[in-house]
């Protein structure tokens, strides 16, 4: 997509979304509690890294041993309806608006994440990571990291505006309906990157 069309469109998210935002904000300061954000260093287009930030969903709660409780145990019902929602992304327009994210491409993910990942990691960060992507529409939590790998890199390769247009529509059925494994697509996916696997390239990480 266009950035005039993408900017455009991502005012206008903003500012019917601030509504929904100011009463998640709400919800995790009751439940949760302070800080309200979360915060982490991502990697963004050609390997460069930029800081995501999202609307905290978890406690801090912490096991006796000191490590932190599984994600299910550190969230309330009303909390992981915001991350069902997409509501703890809305911070994440702002960074769109900066060019540090797209509105669809494959989520942004830690540095040394995609450093594991090699020529497919390098391939993956030829755009900029999106606020949706096909694997999110496709399967996202029921999916492997395999398969979310095979499928954002298949996003890479045949990424058109009707493609952003159909992802963006199916973000807001899977928001309200739940996610659904979409196994042609991953076996799609799979046939296409055994086809073109990635090439080595000169990419390499880069700090903000």
């Amino acid at each position: 997509m266009n950035r005039v069309p993408e900017i455009l469109l991502c005012i206008l998210l903003g500012l019917i979304s601030l509504p929904f935002f100011l009463v998640a904000c709400l919800i995790v300061a009751t439940s949760v509690g302070l800080p309200l954000m979360f915060s982490q260093r991502r990697c963004g287009l050609g390997g460069r890294e930029f800081n995501l930030f999202k609307l905290r969903s978890m406690s801090e709660a912490r096991g006796p041993d000191g490590a932190l409780l599984p994600d299910d145990q550190r969230q309330t019902r009303a909390t992981a309806l915001i991350r069902r929602l997409r509501l703890d992304e809305i911070p994440q327009l702002l960074l769109i608006l900066r060019g540090h994210m797209a509105l669809v491409g494959p989520r942004p993910l830690l540095p040394e994440t995609i450093e594991s990942f090699g020529p497919e990691g390098q391939y993956r960060c030829s755009v900029r990571p999106g606020l949706t992507g096909w694997a999110q529409v496709s399967g996202n939590t029921n999916l492997s990291n395999s398969e979310k790998l095979s499928l954002d890199l298949w996003y890479v390769a045949h990424r058109s505006l009707a493609l952003d247009l159909q992802i963006m529509s199916e973000t807001v059925g899977v928001a309200l309906r739940g996610e659904n494994r979409r196994t042609d697509r991953i076996k799609a996916a799979a046939d296409w990157l055994q086809q073109h696997p990635p090439q080595k390239s000169s990419f390499q990480r880069s700090p903000a």
